[in-house]
């Protein structure tokens, strides 16, 4: 395969940074973004030993400035391959009621409108250099339409891009740009951490033992999304990691053997240890 060059949008920490790393580790070359120089700074210092990355700081809800990241990777790498719309923020987990404004703007604001715009600038780019195209939304909670309270306004951007996706997918039928989404599952990362931290003790205690269930690592999850976004030839394809049969099977061996790791709480000890108090 040639090499490609690829954006990750929010690639500072967490799936984003993790999906850079195995791109890189696997001959491609990657544009990472962050809301702060600093982040990205870090980030591509971190990077680097992988393979040749840039970055640029970036509020996905500012189209200039996705814009921007556009233009920097083609100015660097000639062509930019594939765009991944990773940004993602979440909200405190309270009821509507008790929400934040800000919060919800932000939420919806970066969830949606910021993977629109960069759908949006990316598309028109690829169209424009010719040749073969991928872009990627980010699935999450509440892109099937499973809800749970506190989470209402997260779920909502989330299954709002679901429809996106397709929409999109069916206006490039005839293109060469694919139009697909990633669904890592239920992977342990700060946003889960901090979208759960307001919860009940008791009911967070219990949600820990169904996480660690279900729940995956960042190196886990990421090299296995990071193969299948590069062999993807379907136009609209979900590449989803947590299918309902390996679901079931891990409930079945949640039973019978147990849990080896209790990853909820090592990230937990390892934010507080890190002094992280939000997102």
């Amino acid at each position: 395969m040639s090499t490609q060059t690829i954006v990750i949008t929010g690639s500072t920490r967490g799936i984003g940074k993790g999906l850079a790393v195995e791109f890189l580790k696997r001959g491609h070359q990657v544009v990472v973004t962050g809301r702060s120089q600093e982040a990205v700074d870090r980030a591509v210092e971190e990077l680097s030993p992988n393979g040749p990355v840039i970055g640029r700081p970036c509020d996905v809800r500012d189209f200039d400035a996705v814009q921007a990241v556009w233009d920097a990777g083609v100015e660097r790498f000639g062509r930019i391959d594939m765009w991944i719309n990773n940004a993602a923020v979440a909200t405190e987990n309270r009821l509507t009621a008790e929400l934040d404004p800000k919060q919800i703007a932000a939420t919806v604001d970066t969830n949606l409108t910021g993977t629109m715009f960069g759908t949006r600038v990316a598309l028109a780019g690829m169209l424009k250099q010719g040749g073969r195209g991928r872009i990627y939304m980010f699935e999450g909670f509440g892109s099937n339409g499973m809800m749970r309270p506190g989470l209402a306004t997260y779920g909502a951007t989330k299954r709002a891009l679901r429809y996106y996706t397709a929409a999109v997918a069916a206006e490039c039928k005839d293109t060469p740009v694919l139009i697909g989404s990633l669904s890592p599952g239920i992977v342990v990362t700060d946003l889960l951490i901090y979208s759960s931290k307001n919860e009940d003790p008791a009911k967070w205690e219990k949600s820990k033992r169904f996480l660690n269930i279900l729940g995956d690592t960042v190196d886990v999850v990421t090299p296995w999304l990071a193969e299948q976004a590069l062999a993807s030839e379907k136009q609209g394809a979900m590449i989803a990691w947590l299918t309902t049969a390996k679901s079931m099977g891990r409930f079945a061996g949640a039973f019978l053997l147990g849990r080896r790791r209790d990853i909820i709480s090592e990230a937990e000890a390892r934010l507080e240890k890190e002094g992280h108090t939000g997102i």
